[in-house]
């Protein structure tokens, strides 16, 4: 009974994140069906690899001929954030996850789900987990079936206007934590200017895209890696915490040694009028 309620939690958290991922999932079915994917391939694309931005890439990489090894590594390096969070999450499980069971859950880790997961009070369960990611998985391969399905279907100007609602994802991605935090856009517009020196000068035409993605990953990474250093910022706003609190008990100070002052002369003021009374 515990590990049915457990279940229907996590089902009841995991269903808004499937219903968001239908819609984005759809968007990447018509895309790589109109690039020539069966819609049961793309169907199993998403039922195995459940990543936005690694499927986008390792698919156009597909249609463009690119090796096994080339697509490995620039999917790797595109989904290395999730190692970092099965590892985080690892720490919240209980003791009745076995190796198998772990194996199942990380397949499950995005960054919807993490964010869902990592917040729940109490240690996760097996039953939560497969009920947290069910409903995600359902959705995002559902989803590209249907896209799928509609790209046949529908006309082709609607297909083309759909395929803008990947582009529009990754944008709506990027641009809040950019507009928040100078790394992150630092590491957007280099990745941008990097990526349009690989494009426009002739120098780099003997890199694939896939190496291309790689090589772009490496250098910004490595760029804001040394400009900043993880606990820099941390150690910045404690700073300036601690100043403001200096500051803030710097003026308590004076305003208390103001109050003393006046206090005192209030005291002082009576005993002269007293002798000049005499």
């Amino acid at each position: 009974m515990k590990h049915r309620s457990h279940f229907l939690q996590g089902i009841k958290h995991g269903t808004p994140i499937g219903l968001g991922y239908l819609s984005v999932s759809c968007a990447f079915g018509m895309s790589v069906c109109t690039s020539g994917f069966p819609v049961w391939v793309a169907g199993l694309i998403s039922l195995t690899n459940l990543t936005s931005a690694g499927q986008f890439a390792g698919t156009s990489l597909m249609l463009q001929g690119a090796g096994y090894a080339e697509i490995a590594l620039a999917t790797l390096i595109i989904n290395l954030r999730y190692f970092l969070m099965s590892l985080s999450l690892s720490q919240r499980l209980n003791p009745d996850f076995g190796t198998f069971r772990r194996l199942s859950a990380a397949h499950g880790v995005t960054d919807e789900i993490f964010a869902v997961a990592i917040g729940q009070p109490s240690l996760l369960s097996p039953a939560y987990m497969r009920g947290l990611i069910l409903t995600p998985v359902i959705g995002w391969t559902a989803g590209t079936v249907l896209g799928g399905i509609f790209s046949q279907i529908l006309p082709g100007i609607v297909v083309s206007a759909m395929n803008i609602a990947l582009y529009a994802m990754f944008i709506a991605i990027i641009v809040p934590p950019a507009r928040e935090h100078r790394p992150v856009l630092f590491v957007v517009l280099a990745a941008t200017a990097v990526s349009l020196c690989f494009s426009y000068i002739p120098f780099f035409g003997f890199l694939s895209g896939g190496w291309s993605i790689i090589v772009i990953a490496v250098i910004v990474a490595s760029l804001a890696a040394v400009l900043f250093p993880v606990g820099s910022g941390d150690a910045d706003e404690h700073a300036d915490e601690t100043d403001a609190d200096r500051d803030a008990s710097g003026a308590e100070t004076s305003c208390a040694d103001n109050d003393m002052s006046e206090a005192g002369r209030m005291q002082e003021q009576p005993d002269t009028e007293e002798v000049r009374h005499e």
